[in-house]
């Protein structure tokens, strides 16, 4: 990493050793900015606080090298990052005023990526950092790394059918909350088509209809003035002195045909008042039949403005005319015939997600039994790490319970809640001394013990955990002398299958490192990039004489120190 206006950082790299770094330094010196500095690599919240007095901004760049099968590099190539020789490369720009940028393999990426990231990458403890550690979800994957096939072969065949079993319950609450929808929705279809039909209406009748009711509701009115028009045309018989309009043209015609021979345009004449005569003969014809034919029977009318109500009824419901009303009704049958095949799609989905509870029953009842298993050798393990790291009496246990629920899987005669991952909630106990009743780490364990606790369980489970680097914050705070030294051997075993970065005061945890890097201030108070060094031979002995007397010199602290070395030379 190169750490640039990062607090009391002014410009520093840190190269860090692939197995064990042990970083070191007077309090004060700087130390913890290393921390900070790779959790802001790592998507750690941004503080204006953090940039140095009078810098425009804080930078850190690191460089991780990731494996191109692991998921981090998958995630990373997702967003369009790129690997640089099998690493990536990270940088984070905090602005004095706040604001944050973050780069990923070359690619400007929200800071929440590098967040993403963080779980596969580094798992960071320290005295107020046990996050990892103290989420029950943690603790059961690490029994589950743990155990090995015995949990994971079961726990992928659950997987698989819990992804199933909540795609067809999903499907199915989606179908059968769209059949009571759709049930009411064909119900009323039922009931308007049925009203229809009732009514029998026929294209036009509507209109129909309303001619006939209106005619039959003035018949008397045009009768009398059908009579009186054709009176008018051709006269009555009985009135023989009645002049109608028939023998009027009649006489006009007779006029002019005795000299319609003297001019032609005269007979032109003639021959259109004999065609108003014939006009007036048929429309007289036409008035006499009008009268006759019409009806006006009052139970005619009566009839058919029933029969318009009945089909009022329909056009205010279903369309403004009939012509509507038939429209609508041909719709909805073809509607009402989509609507009804939902029922036998609901019966197949029942009977599958009846036969996935039955068998993930059986898959989460496999997963418990194998989780209790190993949790007990687990435990076991852990117990004895904790025995060399000032705990001796010290008892870790798992408590692996389930939660009744009436919607759950039936597990050994219950029906208990299950998800993703069985049906098992595991947490880690401790009883740090004997009588103490175990209880959840996260309350059962003071600050150092927390520390030694995660140690434990790191150490035991190092060959299975796919965090490829552990950052340590004074992780060995509150213990010294034989302790601290297991602490030490403890952390070098650790390193021996990942990469371990410890900040450390103590000098039997120093020695064990296969790196030492020391952080200095110059005189005027700064770390600069001369202010991480490398220690090696000569220094390093100096440096874990101070840590061991305060005094760079003592010859005791000096011959100490070389011991330290060498035990720790002899155990590697």
């Amino acid at each position: 990493m190169r750490i640039r206006s990062l607090g009391v950082i002014d410009d520093a790299v840190v190269e860090l050793s692939p197995g064990f770094t042990a970083v070191t330094g007077e309090t004060g010196a700087g130390k913890t900015m290393v921390v900070t500095s790779l959790g802001l690599l790592l998507g750690g919240r941004a503080d204006a606080a953090l940039v140095r007095i009078g810098a425009r901004s804080a930078v850190v760049e690191g460089r991780i090298t990731v494996p191109e099968s692991a998921a981090a590099a998958a995630r990373a190539g997702e967003a369009g990052a790129e690997l640089d020789d099998g690493a990536l490369l990270i940088s984070r720009t905090v602005s004095a005023e706040g604001r944050s940028r973050a780069h990923l393999g070359g690619r400007s990426v929200p800071v929440g990526l590098l967040a993403e990231l963080a779980d596969d990458l580094v798992a960071v403890h320290g005295q107020t950092d046990q996050q990892g550690l103290l989420k029950q979800s943690r603790q059961r994957q690490a029994l589950d790394r743990y155990a090995g096939d015995a949990v994971a072969g079961p726990l992928a065949k659950y997987t698989e059918a819990y992804k199933r079993l909540r795609a067809v319950a999903t499907e199915l609450e989606e179908i059968t909350t769209r059949a009571r929808e759709r049930a009411q929705e064909a119900d009323l279809l039922r009931f308007g088509l049925d009203e229809i039909a009732a009514v029998e209406p026929c294209a036009g009748e509507d209109v129909e209809l309303a001619e006939e009711a209106e005619r039959l509701g003035h018949a008397e009115a045009l009768a009398s003035a059908a009579s009186v028009a054709h009176a008018a045309l051709a006269g009555n018989p009985e009135d023989l002195e009645g002049v109608d309009a028939g023998t009027l043209v009649a006489g006009a015609q007779r006029a002019l045909e005795a000299v319609r021979a003297h001019d032609p345009a005269l007979a032109a004449l003639t021959d259109r008042i004999a065609e108003v005569g014939i006009l007036l003969r048929d429309v007289a014809g036409d008035l006499a039949g009008y009268a006759d034919d019409l009806d006006a029977d009052p139970l005619r009318l009566a009839a058919v403005e029933e029969r318009r109500a009945a089909l009022t009824g329909l056009t205010r419901k279903y369309g403004p005319d009939i012509a509507a009303v038939l429209a609508w009704a041909e719709e909805s049958a073809a509607r009402l015939t989509d609507l009804e095949g939902d029922d036998e799609r609901i019966g197949e989905l029942t009977a599958e997600r009846d036969g996935l509870r039955a068998e993930l029953g059986g898959l989460a009842q496999t997963l418990s039994q194998a989780r209790t298993e190993a949790a007990e050798r687990f435990a076991a393990a852990v117990t004895g790490e904790l025995a060399s790291l000032a705990m001796p009496h010290a008892r870790v246990s798992f408590d692996i319970r389930q939660t009744e629920d009436p919607d759950g899987v039936e597990v050994g005669g219950r029906t208990v809640a299950h998800g993703p991952s069985g049906v098992d909630e595991v947490e880690l106990l401790l009883a740090p001394h004997p009588g103490a009743p175990p209880r959840p780490i996260a309350k059962g364990a003071s600050g150092g013990e927390l520390s030694r606790v995660m140690l434990a369980v790191e150490v035991v489970f190092a060959g299975t955990d796919p965090v490829p680097t552990y950052l340590f914050d004074e992780v060995d705070a509150g213990v010294g002398g034989k302790a601290a030294v297991e602490i030490g051997r403890r952390l070098a075993k650790l390193a021996k299958s990942a990469q371990v970065v410890v900040v450390t005061h103590l000098p039997q945890v120093a020695a064990f490192a296969d790196r030492q890097l020391l952080v200095a201030k110059t005189h005027d108070g700064t770390v600069t990039r001369s202010g991480v060094k490398v220690l090696e031979g000569e220094d390093r002995i100096r440096e874990l004489s101070r840590m061991l007397a305060g005094q760079e010199d003592s010859e005791t602290a000096r011959a100490h120190a070389e011991e330290l070395l060498e035990t720790a030379r002899a155990d590697g």
